[in-house]
């Protein structure tokens, strides 16, 4: 099976210089997906109100938790499809990309209906104000209408990642980040369409990202052709890409279930900290995306590397990707922490916003390649075919020490300081406990393909 000019062959040659030509177009593609919500809060936080920009902001962690489990499904897709290539299996290739693609439009039908039903109850539950809560229930209701082609979408630029393609995706959103951002000042300055607007504009850009990562597939002449003929849930298939996405997708879940509990306790102090905390946390989703594409790599490099049974490359790629991810995190942040007014500025000229979100800017951006870490490392383990054991490490880690500070210490010192302290405290322990799971997992592993060897060479001398 040969290798395509796009395409990366992850098992051979120098890891770093591949590991950056893989996540450096993949920072890129996740800079613009993050343009998508930040076009949004940016236009109604210039050209309408606070309360318009907390409505947008304050749907992005309810979002996550009932869209998370179903992302999950294409990283165990994305990992399977690397695992596949490293072993030059055509026949699992082709039974995957037709079972993941229709699996995505099939997930974001039923995501449509989730979000139109649970919309008013889960944001009334998060406590969400009455100056905002109309605006947020409409903006989240419009939003899922665009489910299908966010994770059509995501499940093909996953299966392109996985082959070491990171650069058509890229150009796929471009387009679709601009035509965005237009449709949002459209809409908003000339219309005066509000929430609704942006929202409307956020859709229409998902569905030609779509549709454009479709035609790229339909059209290839590689593995990963698809024929919309052929599509078809295979159950063999399906039961595997469970098997790896829904601990990840659980995961994903995890973390959101935490981070709404704080955005109800960021609710509490007002419209004007929950703005505040929204320009922040965008901010800081852009140098998080950068670090996540090295999370990617360490998922999709240690995958192939796992097909191809290279074991010696395993340990170097963690390595590797620890040595980029920190470098990555501490500069963004730096760079972030440094123009914090300016960047802040953009989303807001109401100086009690910007002062809440450098107040968030402080604690949790100057930590943020903790985060970085525990993921990569996260990713590792993924890729090493082991979904469940970092789902649980996530649960007790980051999830359930974020929810413990919440209802202990916060409690006692009920401050923003206090709150943003838990994001810092629960990457560090996760990392760790994430580290000598890679340990114990990849020596396993290891051995396996060592004995494996072994017994084949043993029939070949009979």
């Amino acid at each position: 099976m040969s290798v395509k000019s796009n395409e990366i062959d992850m098992t051979t040659g120098p890891l770093i210089p591949k590991i950056l030509a893989f996540s450096l177009p993949l920072m890129l593609s996740g800079i613009l997906q993050l343009l998508f919500n930040a076009a949004d809060i940016i236009v109604v936080g210039q050209f309408t109100s606070a309360q318009a920009m907390a409505a947008v902001g304050s749907t992005g962690s309810l979002n996550n938790l009932i869209v998370n489990i179903f992302l999950g499904l294409s990283i165990g897709s994305s990992v399977l499809m690397a695992r596949f290539y490293g072993a030059k299996s055509r026949e699992n290739i082709h039974t995957l990309i037709h079972t993941s693609i229709l699996l995505a439009i099939v997930s974001g039908c039923t995501l449509i209906i989730l979000g139109q039903i649970l919309a008013h109850p889960l944001l009334t539950l998060m406590g969400t104000p009455s100056d905002v809560i109309d605006q947020s229930i409409l903006y989240m209701r419009i939003v899922f209408l665009g489910m299908p082609a966010m994770l059509t979408y995501d499940f093909g630029a996953g299966i392109l990642r996985a082959v070491g393609d990171t650069r058509r995706p890229l150009l796929y959103l471009f387009i679709a980040g601009i035509i965005n951002v237009c449709l949002n000042l459209i809409s908003v300055i000339i219309f005066g369409m509000g929430v609704a607007g942006v929202a409307l504009a956020t859709i229409t850009s998902q569905y030609i990202s779509a549709l454009l990562v479709l035609r790229c597939m339909i059209k290839s002449d590689s593995v990963y052709k698809l024929s919309l003929r052929e599509l078809k849930i295979r159950k063999r298939m399906l039961l595997q890409i469970i098997r790896i996405g829904i601990p990840a997708g659980v995961q994903g879940a995890l973390f959101s279930i935490s981070n709404v509990l704080i955005q109800s306790s960021i609710n509490s102090f007002g419209s004007l900290v929950m703005a505040g905390n929204t320009a922040a946390s965008n901010i800081e989703g852009f140098v998080y995306t950068s670090m996540n594409a090295v999370y990617q790599a360490s998922t999709n490099f240690t995958s192939q590397n796992v097909g191809a049974h290279k074991t010696k490359n395993i340990t170097p790629v963690l390595l590797s990707c620890i040595l980029i991810v920190t470098a990555v995190g501490l500069i963004l942040s730096t760079i972030v922490e440094i123009f914090a007014y300016q960047l802040l500025g953009i989303y807001s000229s109401d100086p009690e916003v910007i002062s809440y979100g450098i107040e968030r800017l402080h604690v949790v951006c100057l930590t943020y390649f903790l985060c970085g870490l525990m993921d990569t490392a996260c990713g590792s383990i993924r890729g090493l075919g082991y979904s469940i054991a970092p789902t649980l490490v996530s649960l007790a880690g980051a999830c359930g020490l974020r929810i413990l500070w919440v209802y202990t210490i916060f409690q006692v010192y009920r401050t923003q300081f206090v709150l943003y302290l838990s994001y810092p405290v629960s990457w560090a322990v996760t990392f760790i406990v994430h580290i000598i799971c890679f340990i114990i997992f990849s020596n396993k592993w290891k051995r396996k393909i060592e004995n494996q060897d072994k017994n084949l060479m043993e029939k070949a001398s009979i």
